[in-house]
């Protein structure tokens, strides 16, 4: 995490010193988003586990961090980049030879980085307060599984396992945002998304910011909102249904 602001932090700086002269405009934040994670994975897919997972339901609270650069070429999109971190914890049904080792399930914790990649345009750029913004999103998730041992009668039928995967989703962007007139008070919603009919993956946010004028170079804000995150894919030999949704709350600062 402290690479990640890091790195933010160095690409903020570097856009500041040309958005001054009207260039480039930045915005970043970073913030905890508190997660209640719901549903199952059952197959390798995306979480890469050999067997069916089910969620505990457990609330979890994950950091997230956001940077997006404007400029006026027109032909040239402009870039957002995005990650959040998810983890889960439940039990995982384990299956080897296309069979269940048994009806227990053995203790599974579930680590993600996504990773958001949108180059996307300005459909409208604050016309009569109004922003709306559309491109296309590349998400990156990177995800770590460990399953933990599994007894019974007290021998020990399965050591555990731990497994690693990368997926790339590619996901159509919207980003609407209306500044309240008078007022530092922003309302923003954001949705990614992607389906065919029997696959879906969506991820949509809404906030409310408030922006401190005081300071005229760097302006900070604060945001606050509720962000969901859906997965949905039934191809046979893969089904997954998992939920991750919660509200969030960060700071931000404008160039």
């Amino acid at each position: 995490m402290k690479k990640i602001l890091s790195s933010l932090a160095l690409g903020a700086t570097l856009a500041s010193s040309v958005a001054n002269a009207d260039f480039i405009r930045v915005e970043a934040g970073a913030g905890a988003w508190t997660q209640t994670p719901s549903g199952y994975a059952d197959g390798t897919g995306i979480l890469n586990l050999n067997g069916k997972y089910t969620s505990a339901e457990k609330e979890k609270t994950g950091a997230y961090a956001w940077i997006f650069l404007k400029h006026p070429l027109p032909i040239i999109p402009n870039l957002r980049l995005e990650y959040a971190s998810i983890s889960d914890e439940g039990t995982t049904i384990v299956t080897l030879n296309n069979q269940s080792l048994s009806t227990k399930g053995a203790p599974t914790t579930v680590d993600m980085n996504q990773y958001d990649i949108i180059p996307y345009y300005n459909l409208l750029d604050n016309t009569f307060w109004i922003t709306i913004d559309a491109g296309i999103d590349v998400k990156v998730i990177q995800s770590d599984s460990t399953i933990g041992a599994l007894k019974q009668n007290g021998f020990t039928i399965y050591k555990g396992d731990s497994s690693s995967n990368t997926t790339v989703v590619p996901l159509v962007y919207l980003r609407s945002r209306v500044q309240i007139p008078t007022t530092n008070l922003g309302i923003e919603a954001e949705g990614k998304a992607i389906t065919d009919g029997t696959d879906t993956m969506y991820d949509v946010q809404a906030k409310v910011d408030y922006t401190f004028d005081f300071v005229p170079v760097i302006q900070p804000a604060i945001e606050v909102g509720y962000r969901m995150q859906k997965l949905r894919v039934d191809d046979g030999s893969n089904q997954v249904d998992l939920t991750y949704q919660g509200p969030y709350m960060g700071l931000m600062a404008r160039f």
